[in-house]
């Protein structure tokens, strides 16, 4: 090998090196690079988890809406048998498809959240629990008044009955949306404001005519 061509491989060598080098070095940065694009994305989850948590005020709000709607709920299957309006009916058949739902919800809220489920006895009349402690609940005493009514007087009982126990409801709900943590809770707060302030005005426009 001639002296020129011996160092013409030394140069080739030592290039081959440098690059071999800055390589190595490259994939060191990328694997951090990656490393800390991981780690940033290991932070999301937690991050989801906490803002779809829950606080106390969640809890009181499921606890408290559910015996509230069976209360609802069974003020609302009385009037099949009692009354004399249709339009009556066509709002105690809404009042059912909307709160039983919730109901399930809200039940299965408490459940994942490790809370207890109120039983199915509150929220009834005649059970001890009933109008304490929230808003708009009707006494065993209002309900038996109730059930003993029929017709006319009925209809106007139940509707002004319902007119309080939805502000009731509606009173709860604005306390979960201003204090709750658990977004569904919350978007289910704001449907019960919705629909519920719109049911108060039907019902007083009804009591009107």
């Amino acid at each position: 090998m001639t002296a020129h061509r011996f160092r013409s491989a030394r140069r080739a060598a030592a290039t081959g090196a440098v690059l071999t080098a800055a390589v190595l070095v490259l994939a060191g940065c990328g694997s951090q690079d990656q490393a800390g694009h991981d780690g940033h994305a290991a932070s999301e989850p937690s991050a989801t988890a906490e803002s779809s948590g829950h606080n106390s005020a969640d809890v009181t709000f499921a606890q408290g809406m559910i015996p509230h709607h069976r209360q609802a709920v069974e003020m609302a299957a009385l009037v099949t048998d009692r009354s004399a309006s249709p339009e009556v009916k066509k709002l105690a058949t809404a009042i059912e498809k909307a709160q039983n739902p919730e109901i399930r919800t809200m039940s299965g809220w408490l459940e994942s959240w490790g809370e207890k489920v109120p039983g199915a006895g509150q929220g009834s009349g005649h059970s001890g629990h009933s109008g304490h402690g929230m808003a708009g609940m009707m006494s065993a005493e209002d309900m038996t008044r109730l059930e003993k009514s029929s017709g006319s007087a009925f209809d106007r009982a139940f509707l002004e009955m319902m007119i309080e126990h939805h502000r009731g409801a509606v009173e709860m709900a604005r306390t979960e949306k201003s204090s709750g943590a658990h977004r569904p809770s919350k978007e289910m707060a704001g449907d019960v404001i919705t629909s519920q302030s719109a049911e108060i005005a039907r019902m007083e426009d009804m009591l009107r005519r």
